[in-house]
């Protein structure tokens, strides 16, 4: 793997942790505070998402077409979700999400293959 590859998973890995806590975690931690709070606070977390999630995708934009960009993105944003949904929301774990997974694995062929990474 390249370094700008390297790069980029490592910043969208962190940048979709900012992200998803941003989205959901207010459900649990703001649930008592008005919508009003809950989004200030969210809308700060996501401030620190987009300082990593920028240069992420301006690094893989380097090495990778724009469609496996984008693909990559939603796998990492699974690999966040899931440990989160389960973790922090004390969601049951189903099989649904290795269902999801697999789907955005069909999607990562299709996205990758034939002439790789450009």
């Amino acid at each position: 793997m390249s370094g700008p590859l390297v790069r980029t998973i490592v910043l969208l890995t962190l940048s979709n942790v900012f992200m998803t806590y941003a989205w959901y975690g207010h459900l649990k931690s703001l649930s008592g505070k008005p919508v009003i709070v809950a989004a200030l606070i969210s809308w700060g977390i996501a401030l620190f998402e987009y300082l990593l999630q920028v240069p992420a995708n301006r690094t893989g934009f380097t090495v990778l077409t724009l469609p496996q960009l984008k693909m990559l993105q939603e796998a990492i944003a699974l690999t966040v979700f899931v440990p989160f949904a389960v973790l922090y929301m004390k969601q049951p774990v189903k099989l649904d999400f290795l269902w999801a997974g697999l789907c955005i694995m069909g999607a990562m062929y299709f996205m990758f293959r034939g002439a790789g990474a450009s």
